[in-house]
């Protein structure tokens, strides 16, 4: 879940405020910062959380990616012409399909 304090920096970098146990009703805004309301609040909280939940394929293929050898995988592929690397990457993209 994407926090309140996320989620108005999303709408505004430059918020100043102070949110007390994660309660959208207990929000005190400081200096000039304008007032958002929670409505709008909440709607950009729903889209960040759908961004979040459509890149999770991404950052699980981060993650595999990240584990390989990739610049060793490539070299080795081209002094023996294989596709190691490539394979290792379409197992990945196979595994964890983007989103349509």
């Amino acid at each position: 879940m994407v926090d309140i304090i996320t989620t108005i920096k999303a709408i505004n970098p430059d918020a100043q405020v102070t949110i007390y146990n994660e309660d959208i009703d207990q929000i005190t805004w400081h200096g000039n910062t304008p007032v958002i309301s929670n409505k709008d609040i909440l709607a950009k909280q729903t889209e960040l959380e759908l961004e979040w939940t459509a890149q999770e394929y991404a950052r699980s293929r981060k993650i595999e990616y990240d584990a390989l050898n990739q610049f060793e995988l490539m070299t080795d592929d081209a002094i023996n012409d294989t596709t190691t690397h490539l394979d290792a990457i379409n197992a990945i993209k196979v595994k964890y399909p983007k989103p349509e």
